[in-house]
């Protein structure tokens, strides 16, 4: 996670938590001139449409005043859905056993990405099942993990 993106956890988590949520986690994507802040909220009875406009507008009064993001950028909010990126440890904790995606910053076991059942979760590494092996990865060095949905 960027410098800008843990600054806007801390800056959004009250607010949204104020309006029963939880912050998922948020990711700023940039492209150029375009970019955008995805904000991912969450309650153990899911997310409504209205439920995302309420907090849209939440965040966006924070946004306007604080004024973190200098460039040009589009706000969505929605619920993390059933692919779920994961951001903190405790979000690997509650998807062990699930099939998940990862991919890391800096090549491991000569890539950067696995797809596998995730095993174990420590203070600082998670163990993924794939491929007939095991891979420690490093919490540190996953850019993006997500679960993989099963229908």
């Amino acid at each position: 996670m960027t410098k800008l993106e843990q600054d806007l956890v801390t800056m959004l988590t009250p607010a949204v938590e104020m309006l029963g949520f939880e912050l998922h986690g948020l990711e700023f994507v940039q492209a150029g001139r375009h970019s955008t802040l995805r904000v991912y909220i969450a309650h153990e009875n899911g997310i409504s449409v209205d439920n995302c406009a309420d907090a849209s507008r939440q965040i966006s009064a924070i946004l306007d005043v604080e004024d973190p993001i200098t460039n040009e950028y589009d706000l969505e909010v929605s619920s993390p859905g059933v692919d779920r990126l994961l951001f903190k440890q405790d979000h690997y904790e509650q998807a062990q056993g699930e099939e998940v995606r990862v991919r890391t910053k800096l090549p491991q076991d000569g890539r950067r990405n696995f797809k596998g059942d995730l095993v174990a979760v420590s203070s600082d590494m998670i163990t993924l099942s794939s491929d007939g092996a095991e891979h420690l990865i490093m919490l540190s060095n996953i850019e993006r993990a997500n679960l993989i949905a099963k229908f």
